[in-house]
């Protein structure tokens, strides 16, 4: 798995990449009790925002972390976002998306440079 500053994961399955937060980011959040994902289809560039999460605590906004489109979203999450707590880095993921670009999966940080940064 490959990570961002931004607290989301990426997985690498086959030729698409599976997009979601850390258990760190939903700790940091708290109780999800709402997500909005984007439309499948949808292009996106690198740091828009595609899915808004609101939890007992804070909205917060996920951004695309590559340039790519959305090809399937995780709508179980809209009628149940308390799954996000539950397995963030596992069956919570958001979104799956075809990337222009896989070699800017490189420039993300590995398991050991983001446990460092969030320290």
């Amino acid at each position: 798995m490959k990570y961002t500053e931004e607290h989301e994961w990426l997985r690498v399955e086959d030729d698409v990449v599976v997009v979601g937060i850390t258990a760190h980011a939903a700790e940091q959040l708290g109780d999800v009790v709402f997500v909005e994902l984007p439309d499948e289809g949808t292009t996106v560039s690198k740091d828009d925002e595609v899915v808004v999460i609101e939890s007992v605590k804070a909205a917060s906004d996920i951004l695309a972390p590559l340039d790519g489109e959305i090809v399937e979203v995780n709508s179980v999450l809209v009628d149940e976002p308390g799954k996000v707590n539950d397995d963030p880095e596992g069956e919570a993921w958001f979104f799956k998306m075809t990337v222009e670009d896989m070699s800017a999966l490189d420039e993300l940080m590995d398991e050991a440079a983001y446990r460092k940064f969030v320290g």
